[in-house]
C-alpha cells in the first residue's frame, strides 16, 4: 500500500526519470536550506583557493529534501565529477575499493543510505578518509600480508535519514555534518514556479502555494504533485493550473490541505474509532491497521508527531485534541491523555 502512496517520501516509480531534469546544478538556483548553503560557499571557495578537495561531509534528515541534488551541486561548484552508490550496494570491502581506486584527484564520492554500510566495508572507509590509502590484506593465515595503497585526494559525502545508525567511528571522521530541514510553502513555491517554467507548465501563484501546501515539506512530493496537477490541468482545465484546478486534483489524490491521505487518516481513525485515541503500543496499532512497524514509526508517524496530532508516551501513542478538530471528531471527554504526560517522550 505504500508505494502507491502520493505522498510517500521515497522514490516511486517514474521520480528517477524526471527528478534529473528537475534539480538545480548550481548553489545559487538551489532553494532553502540556507545555512547550510552560507557554509558551503565558504568551504567551496576556501578549497578552490587552495586547490584542495572540500572535506568530507554527511547529510542527514527526512528523505526528499534533496541530499542527492546537494551533493551533486558540490561537484559541480567545484568543477569535479561525483561518483554515486548506495550503502546496501557495497556488499564488501573489495567492491568498496574498486570504486575508490577508480576515483580522481579532487572527485566526490556520494553514498547514499550510508548507515546501511556493512561494518567490514566501513573499516575500508577509515584510513581512506584519514590517510587517502587502502589497506589490503594479501594472502591467508601465517602468510598474510598488508599491502598499503595511495588514493587521490577525493570527498566522501555520505547521506543518511538515520543518523543515528551510523557508528561514531565514521560519523567522527567527517569535517561538516549538516541537517536537512523541511521547507517551508514559501519555498516550495520557489521551487515549484521553477520547476513549472522546465516542464512548460502555466501556472498561478495562488495555483502553486495550493500544491506547496500540501506537500509536506518535501520537494520530492512537491514535485511529484505538480506533475499530477499539471495531467489533470491538461485533461479537465485547458493545461493552467490555478487554485480551484490545484484543489480539484489534490482532491481527487485523496490529498488534504495539510498533506494527510488517506492511509493517515486511517491510522488516526483506527485509534480514535478502536482505542478512544490511545494509549495504543506500536505492536498493537500495526496489528489492527495491518501495516509493518517499521513502516509506521518512519513512514506515517515523523509527518503526524511534527503536526502535533499523535504524541509518544511511556504507555504508546496517543492522538490529540488538533488531529480531532482536523477530523471532525469530538474529543472524548475522558481523553487518556494530559500536557506532563506529552512531556514524557
Amino acid at each position: 500500500m505504500d508505494d502507491d502512496r502520493m505522498i510517500k517520501t521515497g522514490f516511486k516509480q517514474g521520480d528517477d526519470e524526471q527528478e534529473p531534469t528537475l534539480r538545480p546544478k548550481a548553489l545559487r538556483d538551489y532553494v532553502g536550506q540556507e545555512p547550510i548553503k552560507r557554509n558551503l560557499r565558504i568551504s567551496i571557495k576556501a578549497a578552490l583557493e587552495r586547490r584542495e578537495a572540500i572535506d568530507h561531509l554527511l547529510l542527514y534528515g527526512p528523505p526528499g529534501l534533496g541530499k542527492t541534488t546537494l551533493a551533486g551541486i558540490i561537484a559541480a561548484e567545484m568543477g569535479q565529477n561525483i561518483r554515486v552508490t548506495s550503502g546496501p550496494a557495497i556488499d564488501r570491502p573489495g567492491d568498496l575499493a574498486s570504486i575508490l581506486t577508480n576515483l580522481n584527484d579532487g572527485d566526490l564520492l556520494f553514498i547514499d543510505e550510508i548507515h546501511r554500510l556493512n561494518r567490514s566495508v566501513e573499516e575500508v572507509l577509515y584510513p581512506a578518509m584519514e590517510d587517502c590509502a587502502l589497506d589490503i590484506m594479501i594472502g591467508k593465515g601465517p602468510s598474510a600480508r598488508s599491502i598499503r595503497l595511495d588514493l587521490p585526494k577525493f570527498t566522501l559525502v555520505g547521506a543518511t535519514t538515520r543518523p543515528g545508525l551510523i557508528s561514531a567511528p565514521l560519523r567522527d571522521r567527517f569535517g561538516m555534518l549538516f541537517r536537512l530541514e523541511l521547507y517551508t510553502s514559501e519555498e516550495l513555491s520557489a521551487i515549484l514556479k521553477r520547476n513549472a517554467r522546465i516542464l512548460c507548465v502555466e501556472t498561478d501563484d495562488d495555483g502553486i502555494l495550493e500544491i506547496a501546501s500540501r506537500s509536506r515539506g518535501t520537494p520530492r512530493i512537491a514535485n511529484r504533485m505538480l506533475r499530477r496537477v499539471r495531467d489533470y490541468a491538461q485533461v479537465k482545465c485547458g493545461g493552467c493550473i490555478t487554485l480551484e484546478t490545484a484543489r480539484d486534483a489534490l482532491d481527487l489524490l485523496d490529498v488534504d490541505r495539510i498533506g494527510l491521505d488517506r492511509v493517515d487518516r486511517r491510522m488516526l481513525g483506527t485509534m480514535i474509532d478502536k482505542f478512544g485515541g490511545g494509549p495504543v503500543g506500536l505492536d498493537t496499532l500495526s496489528a489492527m491497521t495491518g501495516e509493518d512497524v517499521n513502516t509506521i514509526e518512519d513512514v506515517y508517524e515523523p509527518y503526524l508527531l511534527q503536526l502535533g496530532f499523535i504524541v509518544r508516551t511511556p504507555r504508546g501513542r496517543i492522538v490529540t485534541k488538533s488531529a480531532y478538530e482536523h477530523l471532525g471528531r469530538k474529543p472524548m471527554d475522558d481523553a487518556d491523555y494530559d500536557d506532563d504526560e506529552q512531556l514524557r517522550i
